[in-house]
């Protein structure tokens, strides 16, 4: 046994005070899915329904003598450093952006109570991040940063602990990356012994691109909506251990798609994951045949799913589906030409969405509609049937610009 991997053994012992091993199970589901043993480590059922308690804990255990932490987070990190200080009786002070959702605020005040405060700064992480680190610096405080700390990763680590003590090494195992805190943890426990897929949203893919240029990198931009995992850099420190992993075992998952694994587990399984924490399952799609017959484990990294977020989560799987579509439709301004377009429509093609875009034109009018149906053939069949009655028409489903304004 390694160094490191004795001292993951030794967080997880101590974190047995607070909480449980979280489960390791093995889900039936997806097993038969894809046709091996597919065992999920159910880090949504921690505490705070995330992993980031384990870094925290572990850095702050190792530090008794401190009486202030500081961290800047707007998610799962600020709810695992607000849960610690509650627990070691230190004062935390946790920064936020100003665009934190009300609900992931009340959260971690909810965590931290009474032992830590709250400091709304900056519309951007990085505002919020250097506001941070100003105060602690000269309020004497210890900065705990989410991913880029040997104590933290170690504390990650202590999930490999877990596992190791139900099943030894798996075959496989598939973990999300976000800063790389976790996956290097992970990696640094089990070494060599099992095949290791690294999973990324596309929007976020900072690990692929630090392989790919041999040194941490800021990427040009981050789609934030797989937020648990949409980091702009890959830690220095993660970035050390996972530097030679290679891009073949790396994986960039599309978010839509990420939106359908979502709705699967919570429909079919009852299990509710955040993006972030949906990425590893989400992964088996692309690892298909290369697993069969093996033992994988899938790390389902977090469970903070804002409900809010459902409806968006919904359209944005049936849209990477194919059985929702928006087009814009040029309609003869003449009686009779609704009831000729909707004589077009399949039985299973419903309207969604219905909206006059300009009502002056003398001859047409633009017409922007939404339409879902069961199977995404069901458009081919529309399509022609539209062409063939001589209708224009425009699909604007994959025009990210026209989305934002008009969907």
């Amino acid at each position: 046994m390694t160094d490191f991997a004795t001292r993951a053994r030794a967080a997880a012992e101590a974190m047995r005070e607070i909480f449980p091993a979280t489960p390791l199970a093995k889900n039936q589901h997806l097993s038969k899915l894809y046709g091996a043993e597919i065992w999920l480590k159910r880090e949504d059922l921690a505490p705070v329904r995330s992993y980031k308690m384990r870094g925290a804990f572990n850095a702050m255990r190792k530090k008794p003598d401190a009486d202030l932490f500081v961290c800047a987070s707007a998610g799962n990190h600020a709810q695992g450093v607000a849960f610690m200080c509650r627990h070691f009786g230190k004062k935390g002070v946790i920064f936020m952006p100003v665009t934190t959702p009300q609900q992931k605020i009340q959260k971690t005040r909810t965590f931290g109570g009474d032992a830590i405060e709250i400091r709304m700064v900056g519309d951007y992480f990085d505002q919020c991040l250097a506001a941070a680190q100003e105060y602690c610096a000269g309020a004497g405080g210890v900065f705990l940063p989410p991913f880029d700390d040997p104590d933290v990763i170690e504390g990650q680590a202590s999930v490999a602990a877990e596992i190791d003590a139900e099943m030894g090494t798996p075959d496989h195992i598939v973990v999300p990356v976000g800063g790389g805190g976790l996956s290097a943890g992970l990696l640094s426990f089990f070494g060599t012994g099992p095949q290791y897929t690294l999973v990324e949203p596309s929007g976020g893919a900072c690990l692929r691109a630090a392989l790919m240029a041999g040194e941490p990198v800021p990427l040009p931009r981050v789609d934030t909506f797989a937020d648990g995992a949409a980091v702009g850099r890959i830690g220095a420190a993660p970035f050390e251990i996972l530097r030679d992993v290679g891009l073949a075992n790396t994986l960039t998952v599309p978010e839509d798609r990420l939106c359908t694994t979502i709705l699967e587990m919570l429909n079919v399984e009852g299990i509710v994951l955040e993006p972030a924490g949906a990425l590893a399952i989400d992964a088996l799609k692309d690892l298909g045949q290369s697993i069969r017959g093996r033992r994988v484990v899938c790390i389902a990294s977090g469970g903070n799913f804002d409900f809010e977020r459902l409806p968006e989560v919904k359209e944005r799987a049936q849209r990477y589906s194919g059985v929702k579509k928006y087009f814009i439709l040029r309609l003869p301004q003449r009686p009779g030409a609704l009831k000729d377009f909707l004589n077009v429509l399949g039985p299973e093609d419903d309207i969604a969405r219905f909206e006059y875009l300009k009502k002056s034109a003398r001859n047409f009018g633009s017409v922007l509609i939404g339409i879902e149906t069961t199977e995404a053939r069901n458009f081919e069949i529309l399509f022609a049937k539209l062409e063939a009655e001589g209708f224009t028409y425009q699909d604007i489903t994959e025009n990210d610009t026209l989305a934002q304004f008009l969907i």
